[in-house]
């Protein structure tokens, strides 16, 4: 059989890359890995009680609303609301199978092959690949010293061929989190040029305070320009059970759900939504003080590498070897020093002088040892 180009031509993702790094990493030292942020840390106990005991009924094994079961969208549409202190419908939302699903959904709806998506780097990994897989080219946005994208280089990017601007705040892999004006002008632009303003939101609870992340939803044009997507995922430490959503105007989620009738329909979450606000915010410290923890330990130390960004679950580190490609450097990490990151270049062009070390899955303890090993290369070297 034959492979389609232009799938064979997309890279493999960066977590199979770095698979293979841990499976030749350092046998002397006990591994650290912050390559991947995916949380172990357990689910909450009420949650995994309550899906033991909801599996019993048989309503659970039969298929959902397409858009999913109209309570989680209300439960959504309430959160919505109440985080972002304006109003959001039921019929705005619908649930996926995860916040990729709802990207890659959301890029089948708006563009065809040949067309053009602006993504500010560096970019998260799995958006650049759906884009070409499906033969649309990601338009790369160069970031300012802040590691924030451009309004006037996305302006001056825009073509005939352009039709989305992607965001992601708190950022993947630099942990930025793009202020409220920013992410204003980034919707004018896009509202004047006709184009989608695709927002993942994935990381919002991470950020140091809960003041809404922007005001996109007071305006009463919102849905015509916005496509918010957010993931159960990292919020609740339920990542294998993929649940993300989607918010948007009702004729864009008709669209969406044709492609998702054929693939997987919606999961349901209502329970985490009702019940786990407290266990939420407590786990949401913890990873918050993680990765301060871990951003200042590196800044205080005499490591050589420097922290460009930091926030959500991630510290994005300049590297010192100027004459070493990120691969290289974190290869070298795996293989001599049992620390599993990922390589900037992973994150798109012009980030190879970067590492991405994700902090959701280690202790204070474990972030010590990873500083003192980083100082140990920095002497050796």
């Amino acid at each position: 059989m034959q492979i389609r180009q232009v799938v064979h031509r997309v890279i493999d993702s960066p977590i199979t890359q770095v698979g293979r790094w841990k499976s030749s990493a350092a046998r002397d030292l006990p591994l650290i890995d912050v390559s991947q942020a995916a949380p172990t840390y357990p689910p909450a106990k009420a949650m995994r009680d309550h899906i033991a005991a909801v599996a019993q009924s048989p309503a659970t094994a039969t298929y959902t609303d397409q858009q999913g079961i109209l309570p989680l969208r209300e439960g959504l549409a309430r959160t919505l609301t109440a985080d972002y202190d304006a109003p959001v419908a039921a019929s705005q939302v619908a649930v996926t199978a995860g916040c990729n699903q709802a990207f890659c959904l959301a890029m089948m709806a708006l563009t065809e092959p040949g067309d053009e998506v602006l993504l500010p780097l560096p970019s998260y990994f799995n958006h650049d690949m759906w884009l070409r897989s499906q033969d649309v080219a990601p338009v790369y946005l160069e970031p300012d010293a802040d590691m924030l994208p451009d309004p006037a280089a996305a302006e001056a990017a825009v073509t005939p061929a352009t039709r989305a601007i992607v965001l992601v705040t708190p950022n993947n892999p630099t942990g930025a989190v793009y202020p409220p004006a920013l992410i204003d002008s980034f919707f004018e632009l896009a509202r004047d040029r006709g184009l989608a303003l695709v927002i993942d939101e994935t990381y919002r609870e991470f950020r140091t305070h809960s003041d809404p992340a922007h005001r996109l939803f007071a305006r009463a044009d919102w849905s015509d320009t916005l496509i918010h997507l957010y993931s159960f995922s990292k919020a609740y430490c339920m990542a294998g059970y993929r649940i993300g959503c989607m918010a948007t105007n009702p004729a864009l989620l008709r669209e969406t759900l044709k492609i998702a009738d054929c693939v997987a329909l919606c999961p349901a979450a209502q329970f985490c939504l009702d019940h786990l606000d407290d266990w939420k915010r407590e786990y949401r410290r913890t990873v918050r003080d993680r990765v301060a923890y871990a951003a200042r330990r590196i800044r205080d130390a005499n490591t050589g590498f420097e922290v460009a960004s930091s926030g959500g679950y991630f510290v994005y580190l300049r590297h010192p070897f100027a004459d070493r490609s990120s691969v290289e450097v974190g290869r070298s990490l795996a293989q001599d020093h049992g620390i599993l990151c990922l390589a900037g270049s992973m994150f798109g062009p012009g980030q190879d002088r970067y590492l991405r070390l994700a902090f959701a899955n280690v202790d204070l303890l474990v972030i010590d040892e990873l500083v003192e090993r980083l100082e140990s290369l920095g002497a050796a070297g």
